[in-house]
């Protein structure tokens, strides 16, 4: 039953033609990113996910230091090993609250690139 419920609610989120990112949030280990891995691997060509709590390569510095999503994405894109596409990637940052200021960042993912499917998780959001 919550696969279906969670997965349905995924999948009327990348329809909406008003889509906007998308922040889940919940205490930890109840399955979040299992779920959202899922959904990527179902109703997407690739994901591209990124764990902030696991500052590999720099991760967080990307978010320290810019707020232009084609420059974010451009980021995000070299350390998955391929392009970061609109149409066909589902983009997952998790542990979001690990760097506030990725948060800050999402307004801009709606306002200059709609076009990304964007989702963060993470668990003490307030």
């Amino acid at each position: 039953m919550f696969e279906r419920g969670i997965i349905q609610l995924l999948v009327a989120w990348k329809t909406d033609v008003n889509r906007k990112p998308l922040v889940i949030h919940g205490a930890r280990q109840v399955g979040k990113t299992w779920a959202l891995k899922y959904f990527g691997q179902k109703y997407f060509e690739d994901v591209a996910y990124f764990s902030l709590d696991k500052d590999e390569s720099g991760l967080c510095d990307i978010f320290k230091t810019t707020k232009d999503p084609e420059r974010i994405i451009q980021q995000l894109s070299f350390l998955h090993g391929r392009k970061i596409n609109p149409q066909t990637t589902l983009l997952i940052l998790d542990e979001i609250q690990e760097v506030p200021r990725s948060l800050t960042a999402l307004k801009y993912f709606y306002e200059n690139q709609p076009g990304y499917h964007v989702i963060v998780a993470g668990s003490l959001l307030g």
